[in-house]
């Protein structure tokens, strides 16, 4: 029994054990609301404002990526990670994305090489990759004159759809673990809620805009609500690989920015690879037509 345990009283009263919860709730609720007023501002504003934040998020990432698998956040193979994301941040915002995706694998074998023949090498350059990769993918699908805007929103709104229903649905209907051993709180009903909020917010984005197709809309949101799900286990399986629970306390109330984007990173660099292989000249569109 821990100290904290022992000074606790036998019975607290409902009023003692709420305040706390609800004093975090209100972090996690002013936090998030926060984040997210930026990040409408931001899209809002153009590709490269857009650009600016998404390498802020990506550089904040990559800090936290070495110092969950190295140890070190400003070492020279953190400050590689970072300067790579931000070319590939910038190549994107000019309409260079090809060449944003080249500055994102020279810096991912550069760190490699850094470490060669270290334990972390592997993991460190795959860190370039994880940050990088989505860098590019939103900014190229941002930059599309036409659709842009709306592209970037509904990958945003699947992803949130998806976390608030799985959370929602996961504490009151509970039920089956879907991954105990890496997750313990995730459950089936949760995974379930999320993929099917998704698909609900991405049909009726379309059907409110009229500027896409409602039922590809909504049938590429619940896939993404997949992937964004897998993603954010596989950030969780990292994470508990080094027995942590969180990337960082860089958001109050919410952990790090890799706790909050894991899901982002999936689906947003899947999103843009679906857009590339249906029509790479204009992606947005691409995503939000199927055609």
């Amino acid at each position: 029994m821990s100290e904290e345990d022992q000074d606790a009283p036998s019975a607290p009263t409902p009023s003692a054990t709420a305040s706390p919860i609800s004093r975090e709730l209100q972090l996690r609720i002013a936090s998030g609301a926060a984040v997210a007023a930026v990040a409408l501002l931001a899209v809002w504003a153009g590709p490269m404002p857009f650009a600016v934040l998404v390498f802020a998020v990506a550089a904040a990432m990559s800090w936290e990526w070495g110092r969950i698998v190295r140890q070190e956040g400003f070492d020279v193979p953190g400050v590689l990670h970072i300067a790579s994301v931000g070319a590939a941040a910038l190549l994107s915002g000019l309409g260079m994305a090809g060449l944003g995706v080249a500055a994102v694998a020279i810096g991912a074998i550069a760190v490699s090489a850094l470490l060669f023949g270290g334990g972390q090498a592997k993991l460190s350059s795959l860190g370039v990759l994880y940050t990088g990769l989505p860098v590019v993918a939103l900014v190229w699908l941002r930059s599309d004159a036409s659709l842009g805007l709306l592209a970037v929103v509904f990958i945003l709104l699947a992803v949130a759809a998806t976390d608030i229903a799985a959370y929602a649905t996961g504490r009151t209907v509970g039920g089956p673990k879907l991954a105990p051993s890496i997750s313990p709180g995730k459950t089936w009903s949760g995974l379930a809620g999320g993929v099917i909020a998704a698909a609900v917010a991405g049909g009726l984005l379309g059907l409110l805009t009229q500027r896409g197709n409602p039922g590809w809309m909504a049938f590429l949101a619940l896939l993404l609500a997949f992937i964004a799900q897998a993603g954010d286990l596989a950030e969780s399986a990292l994470k508990r690989s080094y027995g942590l629970k969180d990337a960082s306390d860089l958001i109050p109330g919410h952990g790090g920015f890799m706790d909050r984007m894991d899901g982002i990173v999936a689906a947003a660099t899947a999103a843009a690879l679906i857009a590339l292989m249906i029509d790479a000249y204009a992606p947005a569109r691409a995503l939000l037509h199927g055609s």
